[in-house]
């Protein structure tokens, strides 16, 4: 037989549930005041304070891997140098004159100007072309694609591998040569500069050209002849 409950205990439970609800909307607006006070702007000031001692803190090598060591401030930052112990001294002169363009001893025409010539490709050991001329380089006596060298009873073809090593030094560069206003008409003897450098100077000191009797570069191919470079050495 079924029993009925009394309404006063039905009508109990739905009023604790609402009170319940109540006090956890009261406790959770509590919550939000107190985190929207004061304490947070005391914490950004107690951060603020950190970021001011953090020069100071010792710093710390944080290598992948590694434990965290400090590294001592001397390492990180030199001490400074007293200005009466540093010496100034005069530059270096160059180790020696042959890779140095120096000024022409013959004087030249009026008439003639640098020129500078963008990809030149040589055609000999001491020849080019560029931009539509054809230069040689003056004070040098050319090798022949065709010459063959001896050395140590062994022979080579000098004259190609010293066309290769022009054209390889060449590669890439631009060279100001001394040149009348008609050089595009035929082949000229001009001096060259890559630079300071003498092309000359380079040539017959590498032992890639010889010395013309009349020329400045009988130093260079002395040391060229002393020292068995290019076509004075071994096979190449």
């Amino acid at each position: 037989m079924n029993q009925v409950k009394p309404p006063g205990r039905r009508l109990l439970a739905p009023a604790l549930g609402g009170v319940g609800l109540l006090a956890g909307m009261l406790l959770i607006a509590e919550g939000g005041r107190r985190l929207s006070s004061d304490p947070p702007a005391a914490t950004s000031a107690q951060a603020a304070g950190d970021l001011k001692l953090a020069p100071h803190a010792p710093a710390l090598d944080m290598r992948p891997g590694q434990p965290a060591r400090k590294i001592a401030e001397d390492l990180i930052a030199p001490p400074p140098l007293d200005p009466s112990g540093i010496e100034r001294v005069e530059p270096r002169p160059p180790l020696g004159e042959l890779g140095l363009a120096p000024p022409p001893k013959t004087p030249m025409p009026q008439d003639w100007r640098e020129t500078l010539l963008f990809r030149p490709v040589a055609i000999s050991s001491t020849v080019f072309e560029a931009m539509g001329r054809t230069v040689a380089i003056s004070g040098t006596v050319d090798i022949g694609p065709d010459r063959t060298c001896s050395f140590d009873n062994s022979t080579w073809p000098c004259g190609q591998r010293a066309r290769a090593a022009f054209n390889a030094w060449l590669r890439g560069r631009a060279l100001k040569c001394l040149l009348p206003p008609d050089a595009d008409r035929f082949a000229i003897a001009a001096p060259c500069t890559f630079g300071k450098q003498d092309v000359g100077a380079w040539l017959v000191s590498n032992g890639w050209a010889t010395a013309a009797p009349t020329g400045i570069y009988g130093k260079a191919e002395a040391v060229a002849r002393g020292a068995r470079m290019g076509i004075f050495g071994p096979s190449q």
